[in-house]
This record gives C-alpha cells, structure tokens and sequence, in this order.
C-alpha cells in the first residue's frame, strides 16, 4: 500500500487546517496516510481526523511567537522585541531542520506539501523515487511578488495543485517551462445534506474567522440599514478570530445585541443546524480563495450574497443564477440585493435549488476521485 504524507504546519483553526484533515480522512481510504504538522498548537487537532490517519508532530516544546514580537514592536519595549526576535529566528532554524531531515528520511511514496516554504524544501531535499506535490490554497490576488514566490518554491516539485480553474490556467502559463504540472483539484465539502433550507426563517448568516480581510465589520454596517426596514431579521456571526473585539463594539454602540449573535468558532454539526435554519447567506470578504463556506451553505439551499471582490466567489457564483456577485464593493447594491431576496422568498428558493445544483460538483466523491486520478498517474 501507497505511502502519503501530507506537510501542515499545524491542525489548529483555518481553512487550509480543515481542508488538510478533510484531504486525510478521504485518502486514508486507499492509502496508508500520515499528517506531518510542524507545531502542535493544540491537545488534539481542531478538526476531526480518522483513526486510521497517523499524526506526527516535529515540534511540541514550543508555538510560533510572532504575535509576542509584534506585541513587543507595538507597545515599544524594545528588549523584549529584541528578545523574540532572537527567539523567533532560533525557532525558525530549528523549524526548517527537522522539516528537511523528514524530508530526507521520509519512507512516503508521495508528498503532499501544504505551505511555500515547504515546497521549497520538498522540491530541494526530497527524494527523486517520491512524487513531490505542492497544494496551494492562497490567491496571489494580483501580487505578483506572492505568485514568484510560489513559482520559484514549486519550480522542482513534480505538481501543484490549485484549488480554482483560474489559479490552476495563472500558474500553468506562469510554469510552463519548469516540469511541475499545475492541477486544478477543489476543496471538498463534508456531505450533500438530505434536506434543503426551508428559508422561512428570518435569519441571515456568515461564517468565517473573524479577520479583516473578512469584512464582517461592513456586513454590519450592511446589515446595520437592512433592519431599519426589515427589523425582525437576525444575523448569526459565527467564527472567531482577533477582530471579535471590533466587531463587539460595534455592535455595543449601535444597538444591535438583540440582533446580532457572534456565535464563536463551532464545530460542523453546530455549523450545518444554523445553516439549516437559516433564509439567506451573506459574504462580504474583501478576498476569498476559494470560499468553501459558499459551497457549504449552497448545500443546505441558501441564496448566497457575496462582493466580487472574493476572487473563489466568481469562480463558484454565476450572478442571478446561484447566488448574487456585488461589484465594486457597493454596499447600496448589496443592501439592496439582500432586500430583494428579504421580500421574494419565491426567488429565494429558486436560487436556492441553483446553489444546490452548484454544490454536488464539491462533493467528497468528486474531489476523492481527482485527487486518486493524480495520485495513481504513473
């Protein structure tokens, strides 16, 4: 049986963090699968993983301190920035060690790196008899600095897989005169739920780590006017993250405790009961890669808004058919879209059964049956 291992650099919150114990939990079906994590943030991994996944952590006496450094650079003490600065880059050279020698020992057939850095590694210390895979889930969003990094990093890996058709054909022209193959594999949603949404509910809902780059504090604003016309309508929040205490506040000053609800960071059972109780799905990232919480609630059959400016949303959204794109970040247009589907719940499930139309292509079965296609190519 095929060896796979796949490099984390830890099993804590985050989207790539899911999609790796997701990847494992599918692979472990036909492979023998093991999940290299750099650091172990945690007891046990945030996201559930199958016993039959082993885990191997190379670093357990410490965690990454950039939050210290920054903290330290921030508040002006300058020793102690000094100090964990120093500390930092020792964590760094001892980080960079033990990946490479796990590299050079690795008994794997296969792989999987998740992070630049790692494919760097991967593709200078790894064996010529392993197939050497990068697997990169962050858009370049027009930084072209971002793109030659991840060019240059997985220049010797034999692929790279991307999680959107438009970074696999960026990438693939980018690459074409290195021998590393640009693959365009999605991210899997967990399940197709049985049931859709009865979208009678009057509750709007995001989920998401609470980041700015996330932009709940203008889904806020947004919603802030929706109710002054529709005010019997909630909006769930649910994720954490280092913005909660901006958001809080902004709650706190306009009034809307008994309106909004910041959920925290749930697990997917807690995640699906809301979605499934829930009318409409609001995103308003300023970037998105690729957005599988759009994926996730088109399951369940909620009409989803979103801004354009979320590059997985236009990869996923074909606007007036599963789901609304706003250009421009137009806050009228998307308070205004939201009214709409508010006041027509006919369109609401009509777009609704669209995103579910949309969601079977995300499938486990699918994306399982793309990564084996890569996986067995000899």
């Amino acid at each position: 049986m095929k060896k796979i291992a796949i490099m984390a650099l830890h099993l804590g919150y985050g989207g790539i963090e899911k999609s790796i114990s997701t990847l494992a939990n599918i692979l472990a079906h036909h492979y023998e699968v093991e999940i290299i994590s750099t650091y172990k943030l945690y007891d046990k991994p945030v996201f559930d993983i199958s016993d039959k996944v082993k885990i191997k952590y190379l670093i357990t006496d410490y965690k990454p301190n950039q939050r210290e450094f920054k903290e330290a650079l921030k508040k002006k003490k300058f020793i102690k920035a000094i100090q964990e600065g120093f500390l930092g880059f020792r964590k760094l050279f001892v980080r960079r060690k033990r990946n490479v020698d796990y590299i050079k020992n690795s008994d794997a057939d296969i792989i999987i790196s998740t992070k630049d850095i790692f494919d760097k590694w991967l593709g200078t210390h790894g064996s010529s008899d392993i197939i050497k895979i990068g697997w990169e889930h962050n858009h370049h969003h027009g930084n072209m600095n971002f793109a030659s990094k991840i060019i240059t990093s997985c220049w010797h890996l034999d692929y790279l897989v991307l999680v959107s058709s438009n970074l696999k054909e960026f990438y693939k022209d980018k690459m074409r005169k290195s021998k590393c193959k640009c693959v365009f594999i999605p991210n899997a949603i967990d399940y197709l739920p049985k049931e859709e949404a009865s979208l009678n509910e009057k509750r709007l809902i995001s989920v998401g780590r609470l980041a700015k780059e996330k932009g709940q504090l203008d889904l806020l604003k947004i919603y802030s006017k929706t109710i002054e016309k529709y005010p019997d309508w909630k909006l769930d929040i649910i994720g954490d993250g280092n913005e909660r205490d901006v958001l809080e506040k902004y709650i706190k000053k306009h009034n809307l405790e008994d309106k909004v609800i910041l959920h925290g960071f749930k697990d997917k059972d807690y995640i699906d009961k809301m979605l499934n109780k829930s009318s409409i799905y609001l995103m308003t990232s300023f970037t998105e890669s690729f957005g599988i919480v759009l994926i996730e609630a088109m399951s369940h059959g909620l009409p989803c808004i979103a801004f354009s400016s979320a590059e997985g949303a236009r990869e996923i959204i074909n606007s007036g058919q599963n789901g609304y794109l706003i250009k421009n970040r137009n806050f009228n247009a998307f308070e205004k879209k939201v009214a709409d589907l508010i006041e027509d719940k006919e369109t609401r499930k009509k777009i609704g059964r669209q995103g579910r139309i949309t969601a079977q292509k995300y499938t486990k079965e699918v994306v399982e049956k793309a990564w084996l296609n890569l996986l067995e190519k000899k």
